[in-house]
């Protein structure tokens, strides 16, 4: 889109039943930086709003830290008083909830989002190769998993045709090349021509002429303002999810140095750090990254036993993830580990999440 191009009108989003007013879609971000607060105003000012289900149970009265297994009893209730806060802010705009496959109670997260009134159920950190069966008593919540490539939405899209008879309501795909928390190597990047545009046309390709059906395609990562929405949509997209960007917002559930510290952040500041799930990710740099990138062996303990698969706890490597994300959005700073996308661009002040939408819609 050249200068002088007046920007298009922006069109709803639609996700199987649910229709959001604009084609934006904020991130999911845990621990608890997207809870009902940023959940309910995004879906009040029209996008759809986000819980993020990861640790949601840690701060909370449910849970013990003298009892690790209550955490997972804690989860669930917790996200049951996040869904009511946040319908409570947004009675009828779409609110979905965000669940890790990677975690133990991804399952049962599933179907408690599910039966306590999230319009949608995103997924991310695996496949979601069995999501449907969770939710079969819900038809009207809407699935919509988050790829990395065209062969991981082919094989899924395959899957879920032959078990159950059903495709995602949308799918979320990832630029891997910006994107921030967790992101997937781009196994194709120096092919020629690579762009999250070229893996958008491949996958809209492949659902038209094998599936026979569109559904709308979401991409993320990097994405901070108009402009960026309307490249993404230029290249094929029917959305955005934007996840930094409401770090900085009145709204977000995460505690003020924390926002403050995106807010000062450049792109100097952006570092690739190791995790305990094996993937690399996105943050911002600060005493903690710094630490774990020379040596990621922590000493801490494993404090919720929550992930499938953890290299902290089963091998003693990397550091405590919970742990890590909490003692950041609790606002240690220095101490915690802060996630971020390539893209930190800020207005330099805090707004509020309808002053965002409206200058990110107008």
């Amino acid at each position: 889109m050249s200068n002088n191009q007046m920007p298009s009108m922006l069109h709803p989003l639609q996700i199987g039943k649910h229709i959001a007013r604009y084609p934006i879609m904020q991130a999911a971000m845990a621990v608890r930086v997207a809870g009902a607060q940023l959940a309910g105003a995004v879906a009040n000012a029209g996008g759809v709003g986000m819980i993020a289900s990861l640790g949601l149970g840690l701060d909370s009265p449910y849970f013990n830290q003298r009892k690790p297994s209550s955490f997972f009893s804690a989860n669930r209730l917790a996200l049951i008083d996040e869904l009511s806060k946040a319908r409570c802010i947004s009675p009828d705009g779409v609110i979905g909830v965000n669940i890790l496959v990677g975690t133990k109670d991804y399952a049962k997260l599933a179907t408690t989002a599910a039966a306590e009134g999230a319009n949608l159920i995103v997924t991310g950190a695996g496949m979601p190769l069995t999501l449907p069966e969770y939710t079969a008593d819900f038809p009207d919540v809407a699935l919509v998993p988050t790829i990395a490539n065209f062969d991981a939405a082919q094989f899924l899209c395959q899957t879920w045709k032959n078990r159950y008879n059903r495709l995602p309501d949308a799918l979320i795909v990832e630029n891997c090349q910006k994107v921030g928390g967790h992101f997937t190597q781009c196994e194709q990047i120096n092919v020629p021509g690579f762009s999250v545009g070229w893996v958008v046309s491949q996958i809209r390709d492949y659902l038209a002429e094998t599936m026979g059906v569109r559904i709308p395609l979401i991409v993320t990562g990097g994405i901070s303002d108009r402009h960026d929405i309307d490249q993404m949509l230029a290249i094929g997209a029917d959305g955005v999810q934007m996840g930094t960007r409401f770090i900085t917002t009145i709204e977000c559930d995460a505690n003020q140095r924390y926002k403050e510290r995106h807010l000062q952040a450049n792109l100097a500041d952006i570092v690739t750090v190791p995790s305990p799930v094996g993937k690399p990710s996105r943050a911002l740099r600060n005493a903690f990254a710094e630490e774990i990138i020379v040596d990621s062996s922590q000493k801490r303990s494993c404090i919720a036993n929550c992930l499938d698969t953890c290299l902290f706890r089963d091998k003693g490597k990397t550091y405590c993830l919970l742990n890590a994300l909490a003692q950041a959005a609790r606002g240690d700073v220095e101490h915690g580990l802060i996630f971020s996308g390539a893209n930190v661009s800020h207005p330099g002040r805090m707004m509020s999440v309808a002053e965002l939408m409206a200058d990110l819609t107008a």
